[in-house]
């Protein structure tokens, strides 16, 4: 495998990063045009989003472990081969339900590119510049989820809803010759205790994720007996899941891998911001355009200096961490992350958009430095033939921070306002929602900093 950083190996993956994110917040943007094209409900509609996130959150722990075995090469062709032809079938779909059923393989694709481009570059780039490739895959993801809205705005107003998913097909096709062209192969041996398939733990973990996935967004904003059973079903999903790996001959995960405090650590941490970053873009609009009395414009206006500061900070970031190593860099991210939370819960209600800009302008490089030395952390020391799935895992953590901030975070906010309708909410409650739901935010910060400062660095 070469160690040597190559631009074209970072070309590619990049753009994997790229389509992945892209997936996800080009389709946010549709959902009230495919409610009128289908003529179907909002709650039905939102199964387009929804079915791409949940194959993601499923099966990524998985796919990851795939690519640990048949070789990462060849598993992110299959990812970019399966992203671009259900693209394809996503722009023909004919009914709402084939569109989502399509959306549902494209996200086992996007799995696939999201899983193992973390665990590439630990193969294929240079420990010295592991950092700012990390750095560049954290730029190309914000590029990705700010482009989105512009781009598929664009595209419905003058093409039409199909092509926001058509037009991934030359991204596809160009991925799938960079990856053919410029990735290496693994030309290292596997033991053969290595390539078998834990298929039962991985479907007890595919259900486990489903359940926990299904109660934290559905519902229609209510936490009733379904949410309740579904939860019940992970929590039991989740036992049996430790319970079998730790029998198995042939683990889906080696448990012993969590004795790492390293790894068990970055995992809690990655969920927890993850919750606090998903909180800024829920609570957000809502505080803007209720509190603030902005219009649609101008709250998208200020929701994209987020992603504007992760674009110029990402690379920066990546090399700070190769600079003072990753271990310092988590904690420091984590810092000033803190300190961008409660200036949330602070500076807005003192200085109205100007004070929301500046915390957010706090917060965010915090984000892309602690994601670009997290990420090189966990990397650096995990295991040749658990990188993959150590991978998915991590990525796993973060998709699952980001389905709780969604729920319970956004379940926080309706509750300190007082009201789930927020039309009718005053002023001073949204305000005071804002306050309480981003000081409980920077508390977890504040936990996750204490959890980072008594870890210490071991190999995973």
């Amino acid at each position: 495998m070469k160690k040597t950083p190559n631009k074209w190996i970072l070309v590619s993956l990049s753009l994997s990063t790229l389509m992945a994110s892209l997936g996800v917040s080009i389709a946010n943007v549709a959902l009230p045009t495919l409610t009128e094209a289908f003529s179907a409900t909002f709650q039905s509609v939102q199964w387009v989003v929804i079915s791409y996130l949940l194959s993601i959150t499923v099966i990524i722990v998985s796919i990851a472990r795939l690519g640990d075995i048949f070789g990462l090469r060849q598993m992110l062709m299959l990812g970019a081969i399966v992203y671009t032809l259900a693209s394809l079938v996503c722009g023909i779909a004919p009914t709402l339900w084939g569109l989502i059923l399509a959306r549902t393989f494209q996200g086992l694709g996007a799995a696939i590119l999201i899983a193992l481009t973390l665990a590439f570059v630990r193969e294929a780039i240079s420990e010295k510049k592991i950092g700012s490739a990390m750095g560049l895959l954290g730029t190309m993801s914000a590029i990705g989820t700010a482009l989105g809205p512009t781009l598929g705005g664009v595209l419905i107003e003058t093409f039409g809803w199909r092509t926001i998913f058509l037009i991934m097909i030359p991204l596809g096709i160009l991925n799938i010759f960079l990856i053919y062209k410029h990735l290496p192969i693994t030309k290292e041996k596997v033991k053969f205790e290595d390539k078998k398939i834990d298929w039962i733990g991985t479907l007890l973990l595919a259900v486990t994720l489903a359940c926990y996935t299904l109660a934290m967004t559905t519902g229609k904003g209510r936490f009733n007996w379904i949410n309740l059973m579904l939860l019940l079903l992970a929590v039991i999903g989740i036992g049996t899941f430790i319970y079998s790996q730790a029998k198995v001959e042939f683990p889906l995960i080696k448990l012993s891998a969590f004795a790492n405090r390293n790894l068990s650590a970055s995992l809690i941490i990655n969920s927890f911001v993850s919750t606090v970053m998903m909180t800024t873009l829920v609570v957000g609009p809502f505080y803007l355009s209720l509190a603030l009395g902005l219009n649609e414009t101008f709250v998208g206006m200020v929701m994209s200096v987020g992603p504007i500061v992760s674009v110029l900070t990402g690379i920066p970031s990546g090399r700070v961490v190769d600079r003072f190593g990753a271990t310092i860099m988590v904690t420091t991210g984590l810092l000033i992350m803190t300190l961008g939370a409660f200036a949330l819960s602070i500076l807005p209600n003192q200085y109205g958009v100007i004070g929301y800009i500046i915390a957010l302008v706090i917060l965010t490089p915090g984000y892309q430095l602690f994601q670009a030395a997290n990420n090189t952390s966990v990397m650096m020391y995990a295991n040749k033939n658990q990188r993959g799935v150590i991978s998915g895992v991590l990525n796993l953590s973060r998709n699952l921070g980001l389905i709780t901030g969604a729920s319970v975070m956004g379940a926080l906010f309706a509750y300190t306002v007082g009201t789930s309708d927020f039309e009718i909410a005053q002023v001073q409650d949204i305000s005071r929602g804002m306050r309480i739901t981003f000081i409980i935010a920077g508390i977890l910060i504040t936990i996750a900093v204490i959890i980072s400062s008594t870890t210490r660095k071991k190999t995973i």
